[in-house]
């Protein structure tokens, strides 16, 4: 620009500045694309984009890697390196929007990392991405999904937002959640019920669990009954989501008829539940995964 002062000039340069990510790759399968940003420190996300009935629903990431340490979860391998900034949420939404020529209806916090660790980050993005002069998205068309962190479940529900909350339970008792999800040395079953009642009595919208299955660890009939017994009289309902099998991950798929007696279990006991549709058997599929082949590629000199 010639028409400002030089000193406006020299504070647009010392104070601001256009952010961007770049896609470096993208995977594509039927009613699904999957793609790879690189940031503009050369640190690297990804975004899932999914084509339902109802509209393009884009899973986003929040944090550049994930400190939570969960066993299953192909993004837990690579350690948090930063918290993505709210521009940089935004933009994996925006530069979707603009690659694909459409509007992007809903949005899900499930990439990537912990929202709830960096959580003044992702509420800015929400107050952002749902502002009439921004994108303009309803509240009730995002989910934001956390592995349990207590004391921001209860400073969530005091936001009193439409955004739906999904937690990231995967277990019916503290014994078994312990061995697969580290957080739950911090914040016990019990604890995180707590909180979510309090977010219920604060919001009285339903809350979602989500419960991935993996073979002979947590998809036994006992844990769905034992599972059954913990979510009995919540307002909720839970979502079982087939295990994506990595080459770097020992845990397995269920097979198909373990996942429907883990749901004709729940069903019969009146607990709302769900099988996540899969998509993209031709992509890679887990969270974290496609980053994690481009970094290992990238450390081989491939």
């Amino acid at each position: 620009m010639t028409n400002i002062s030089k000193d406006n000039i020299d504070r647009l340069k010392e104070d601001f500045y256009f952010n961007e990510l770049k896609i470096i790759k993208k995977q594509e399968d039927e009613l699904v694309k999957k793609y790879l940003f690189e940031l503009s420190d050369g640190n690297k996300i990804e975004s899932v984009l999914m084509e339902h009935d109802y509209g393009l629903s884009l899973c986003i990431s929040s944090q550049i890697g994930c400190n939570m340490g969960c066993a299953f979860c192909e993004s837990g391998r690579l350690k948090k390196v930063r918290n993505l900034t709210t521009d940089e949420m935004l933009l994996q939404v925006m530069e979707v929007e603009k690659e694909v020529g459409e509007r992007i209806s809903h949005v899900v916090i499930m990439g990537i990392g912990e929202p709830f660790d960096n959580y003044d980050n992702f509420m800015d993005f929400i107050r952002i991405i749902t502002d009439p002069y921004s994108l303009a998205l309803g509240q009730r068309h995002i989910t934001v999904s956390s592995c349990g962190i207590v004391p921001k479940i209860r400073e969530f529900a005091d936001e009193e937002t439409g955004v739906n909350l999904a937690i990231s339970l995967h277990a019916p008792n503290n014994e078994l959640r312990s061995k697969i999800m580290k957080i739950n040395n911090a914040y016990k079953i019990e604890d995180i019920i707590d909180a979510i009642k309090y977010y219920l009595d604060k919001t009285n919208r339903r809350v979602t669990f989500e419960y991935i299955l993996l073979k002979d660890v947590n998809d036994t009939k006992e844990c769905a009954e034992e599972l059954c017994k913990l979510l009995r009289g919540i307002n909720c309902y839970v979502n079982l989501i087939p295990y994506n099998e990595t080459e770097n991950i020992e845990f397995k798929r269920s097979s198909t008829s373990q996942i429907g007696t883990f749901y004709d279990i729940l069903k019969k006991n009146n607990i709302g539940v769900t099988i996540r549709k899969e998509f993209g058997s031709k992509v890679s599929a887990a969270c974290g995964q496609l980053r994690a082949e481009i970094e290992s590629s990238l450390r081989e000199g491939k």
